[in-house]
């Protein structure tokens, strides 16, 4: 297994001195090129065919920050993810999250995985609502976490991390398709949260888990998620994954969900999958969402415990 860390904060640093003109080419190609395999999988132009066209720099740009504030006075926030114990204990982290499944029986199809650490955009008001930090691992071999680095989201890049690499895992397993329903989004979030709290402890639950309460579990989420877990259609799951606000930031439609609620409901059902199954959560991984679903209809009645 090969892991590359990228360094952020060196090509940041590198943008920050260059010249006004220079930057959007210097930060696409040294930060965004690296990924080129993810963004053609994900069908993203590299550079847009005509200007003020959508490709990669526009994706990066609504969540991270763009090369153009990039620049010399944002030096202290750069320094902040700059040392070299941050990126060894991100790289420790990476090569944990994925070196454990083949230590307990999977086999992982790929071999290379490329990560970094960007830098949020603070007027992003999604990852603010996310209490400034995130990530993507949804395509096999390539890992993102984003953060408004402070002494609050550093220490949590490591659980972002292996929630990231749990994904990274499953979908070598599970094909990701327009068939792709709400069920396996849950599904799928509930595992990788529990993996990463399994690695590093519950301190480090996510918001989208810990900022709901037992009575909007049990009485708010779970009785519209159990009759909509066929939904297909990233515009029609999208507001029961992640709640109205968040929808609503992406263009779509609210259906009158709290924030995070199919990745809270996710997080709780499967630990009640565990629970019931015995199966570890390398097995539970790469398990097909309809399996874990099948053996979990017990946990839509049941009222769930949230531990303070």
């Amino acid at each position: 297994m090969n892991i590359t860390t990228l360094r952020s904060d060196h090509i940041y640093k590198r943008v920050a001195e260059a010249a006004p003109e220079d930057k959007v080419e210097l930060f696409r190609n040294e930060l965004l090129a690296p990924y080129m395999k993810q963004w053609t999988i994900q069908q993203i132009p590299f550079r847009a065919e005509q200007a003020n066209g959508f490709d990669v720099l526009t994706m990066n740009n609504m969540m991270h920050r763009s090369p153009d504030q990039i620049t010399t006075q944002i030096a202290a926030e750069i320094e902040l993810i700059s040392s070299d114990r941050f990126w060894l204990e991100c790289e420790h982290a990476v090569k944990t999250s994925l070196g454990l499944f083949a230590e307990n029986g999977v086999q992982l199809r790929e071999s290379d995985y490329l990560f970094t650490i960007q830098l949020g955009n603070p007027e992003s008001r999604a990852l603010v609502i996310n209490e400034g930090y995130s990530g993507f691992g949804g395509i096999p071999g390539f890992i993102t976490c984003t953060l408004l680095p402070n002494a609050y989201t550093i220490p949590r890049m490591k659980a972002a991390l292996a929630h990231e690499c749990n994904h990274n895992v499953r979908y070598q397993f599970i094909q990701w398709d327009h068939t792709v329903n709400l069920g396996e989004l849950i599904v799928s979030e509930g595992l990788a949260e529990n993996y990463a709290t399994l690695l590093f402890g519950e301190e480090y639950l996510g918001p989208w888990v810990t900022k709901t309460s037992g009575d909007t579990l049990n009485n708010r989420i779970k009785p519209v998620l159990r009759e909509k877990l066929q939904v297909t259609g990233f515009d029609q799951f999208a507001p029961y994954l992640y709640g109205d606000e968040l929808a609503e930031l992406q263009g779509f439609k609210p259906v009158n969900m709290p924030y995070s609620a199919g990745y809270a409901c996710g997080y709780h059902l499967i630990q009640y999958y565990l629970r019931k199954t015995g199966q570890s959560i390398y097995e539970a991984t790469i398990t097909p969402a309809h399996q874990i679903l099948y053996e979990v209809k017990g946990f839509w009645d049941e009222e769930t415990t949230i531990r303070s």
